[in-house]
């Protein structure tokens, strides 16, 4: 739970539809039980907490960094997993990883600057802290998984006191290069 006049937000691609719900009910039928409170998503700035003053900087920060990158592509394919490390089983990006990554770094910056526990590397939970016999089910289902969108924005998520990660803003692409600073 965040102090008072704070809140906690986190910052991601949405994976547009039909895919998001198709992930999200995957998700949800290996038995995660995080599977109805967060939307199906690339994370690009993991969960933070901000002040309430310190919003107009973030959100400042966060219009320049979408007015310097382009849209681009990304392609689901497959799966992997983080273990041993976390038990996770994730779809996996065939394209868009390096766009993905330049835009985490450059939010990651200014107001959101923030270290990672992690090296970054984008992807889409399919399945976290479920059973070991889950955790082969989603990877062995998800393993022929293929989806390709063009994202053109990423998305401002507040985690709600109900354990619910709510979209609240999103933030229009409209650089003309895809992850390149200026």
């Amino acid at each position: 739970m965040p102090k008072p006049g704070s809140r906690t937000i986190g910052l991601a691609v949405p994976i547009p539809e039909p895919y998001g719900s198709e992930l999200q009910d995957w998700r949800r039928s290996f038995g995660d039980p995080m599977a109805d409170l967060i939307p199906a998503h690339i994370t690009l700035l993991p969960p933070t907490e901000v002040t309430d003053d310190d919003m107009p900087a973030v959100y400042d920060h966060l219009d320049k960094v979408a007015a310097t990158f382009g849209t681009f592509r990304v392609h689901l394919r497959g799966t992997a997993t983080f273990l041993p490390v976390s038990p996770v089983v994730f779809v996996a990006l065939a394209q868009g990883i390096s766009a993905c990554e330049r835009l985490s770094l450059a939010i990651r910056t200014g107001p959101l600057k923030v270290d990672l526990s992690f090296p970054y590397h984008p992807h889409v939970t399919v399945a976290h802290h479920v059973s070991e016999e889950a955790m082969d089910n989603a990877f062995d289902t998800l393993a022929g998984y293929d989806a390709g969108f063009d994202v053109s924005a990423f998305s401002l998520y507040e985690h709600g006191a109900d354990g619910y990660w709510r979209r609240e803003r999103d933030f229009a692409l409209t650089g003309s290069d895809a992850g390149v600073m200026t």
